[in-house]
Parts: C-alpha cells; sequence; structure tokens
C-alpha cells in the first residue's frame, strides 16, 4: 500500500475534534496509533501503509493539543486522565470495541494508561522507544544518566514560559535538529507547530503530569501490574528513556512481554523502519482480536 493511500478525517469525541488519518480495510481487525512528542501522526505514515497492507484497519489520531479542533486552554485540560479517556472515546467513535494499540514516546506513555484502565479493550500492545511509564517516571527523577532529558523537563517546568521561547527560536531549529525522517515529513511537523498555541499545548503534556512526577506521588497499585500481550522496541541510543528505564519496568510485567534492544536513538519508527514494521506485524498476528 501506497502513503499516499492514507486518508485524512475528522472525528469527535469528548466534544473535540480530531484529525485523524486512516488506511486499511474498514473489516480488518483495528490498531490505534499513538504519536510522540514533537511529532504528529505524519510519523506513522509508513507503518500504516505496511499494517494496510496486511489487511489491517489503522487510525491514527493528532492528539489532543496537536490535532487545531483538539486544542483547549489551560495546562489542566491536557492531564494523563484527560488524554487517557481521549484513547478510548476515539475508539468509540471509530466503533472499535477491541483493538490493538501501537505507541510512540508520549503517546506510548498515554499507551501504558490506557492498557492500566482498559485492559480488556486492548488486545495487544506494542509501545516504542517508552516502557512501562511508572518505571520511566521512577528512573527519569532517580537515575545519574537521565540528568539530560531532567534538564529538558526543568526548562519546560520553567514558569516564565522559557520553553517557548527557546524552542521556537530560528524556526525550531532545536527540533530540526533532532528529527529523523525526510524533509516532507519534517515540514508535516512543523506546519502543526507554526499554529497558534499549538507548542503550549504539547508543552502542556509535561506540565500537566509535573514532568512525569505526578505519578509517582500516588502509590503503585495493582493495577500497574500489566497483563496485556506487549512488545517494547527501545533504542539502545535513546537520550530520552535511559536503560534504567528497562530495567525497572520488567518488574510491573505480568503477562506476555518481550523487550527487543535496538540499534537506533529514540526516533524507531524513522530510524529503524522495516524492523519496526516486522516485529509490529508478529505481535498483532501472534494476539489476533
Amino acid at each position: 500500500m501506497r502513503v499516499t493511500d492514507i486518508a485524512n478525517t475528522i472525528l469527535q469525541a469528548r466534544g473535540l475534534a480530531f484529525t485523524v488519518r486512516t488506511a486499511g480495510p474498514p473489516s480488518g481487525p483495528p490498531v490505534l496509533l499513538l504519536h510522540g512528542f514533537p511529532e504528529t501522526s505524519a510519523m506513522w505514515a509508513p507503518l500504516m501503509g505496511g499494517l494496510a497492507a496486511a489487511g489491517y484497519a489503522c487510525a491514527a489520531p493528532d492528539q489532543r493539543g496537536y490535532s487545531g479542533g483538539a486544542r483547549p486552554a489551560g495546562v489542566a485540560a491536557y492531564s494523563c486522565d484527560e488524554l487517557t479517556a481521549d484513547v478510548l472515546a476515539l475508539a468509540d467513535a471509530l466503533g472499535w470495541e477491541r483493538f490493538h494499540l501501537v505507541a510512540h514516546d508520549w503517546g506510548a506513555g498515554v499507551g501504558w494508561l490506557a492498557v492500566k484502565w482498559a485492559p480488556g479493550r486492548i488486545a495487544s500492545y506494542t509501545a516504542l522507544s517508552i516502557p512501562h511509564y511508572r518505571a520511566f517516571a521512577e528512573a527519569t527523577w532517580e537515575d545519574a544518566d537521565a540528568e539530560g532529558y531532567r534538564r529538558f523537563l526543568r526548562l519546560v517546568l520553567a514558569p516564565d514560559g522559557a520553553a517557548e521561547r527557546v524552542l521556537t527560536r530560528d524556526d525550531f531549529a532545536s527540533f530540526r535538529g533532532i528529527w529523523k525522517g525526510d524533509a516532507g515529513l519534517v515540514d508535516a511537523y512543523l506546519e502543526v507547530l507554526r499554529e497558534p498555541a499549538a507548542l503550549t499545548a504539547m508543552l502542556d503534556w509535561y506540565r500537566a503530569s509535573d514532568g512525569h512526577r505526578a505519578l509517582l506521588g500516588k502509590p503503585a497499585e495493582a493495577s500497574d501490574q500489566v497483563s496485556t500481550p506487549t512488545l517494547l522496541l527501545w533504542g539502545r541510543d535513546d537520550p530520552y528513556a535511559r536503560s534504567g528505564s528497562l530495567r525497572r519496568a520488567q518488574a510491573y510485567m505480568q503477562g506476555p512481554y518481550r523487550a527487543l534492544e535496538l540499534d537506533a536513538g529514540h526516533w524507531l519508527a524513522q530510524e529503524a523502519p522495516d524492523v519496526v514494521r516486522r516485529e509490529v506485524l508478529a505481535h498483532l498476528a501472534a494476539y489476533p482480536l
């Protein structure tokens, strides 16, 4: 299937209008794909082509803050509870009672919470880059080798809007320097970033979670244990999710779980597309709906 066969649509969910990329036969097993920061659903186009060619029905939303019609004002609108409720509401809007979930970066953080909230609805979970979200949060604030990522979080959490000033300099040069992917993909990301209030909304995911620490203020629960069949794809050179989070995650995995380490960094869908496609397809096939 060609990337050009991917369609764009608008889905209404929870009073918001989400831009959603769709591909594949509508009657195929459903797969919901969640992007991370500071990307959009455009990151999934090559993988969606492979999934659709294999007969899967795919949907990849531009999530809250990224879709122009789903960009409420205020930090509280971007809490993890709101973001997770969006995932399940979008599945409802698609008519999907049960579905596979594939997610990257912040999308993966929300994916872990969706698995916690509604394990019966998710047939399988594939997380790219981010291990179990509680393990990732613990490692972010406790492990010495996560200091580089903590510096970024401190910038975002600074009360004077410093992050917006720094990140928008020279037409988002700091972002353009870290992204992997062709020029067209980067242009798609920048088109959204340049929209009014878009960057602030994206950063409010971090602010609402207090840089992931809000989760750590609550005691661990039995529901933190994951029984959903899960595949984790992680890059050994990832500068944000360090190896400590991978080690910590094992304690939370009670069901079928496989962690595959790739010779890559953070942007796995672009850095190792063939491996990602092969492993995701194998995982979906192992746990059919």
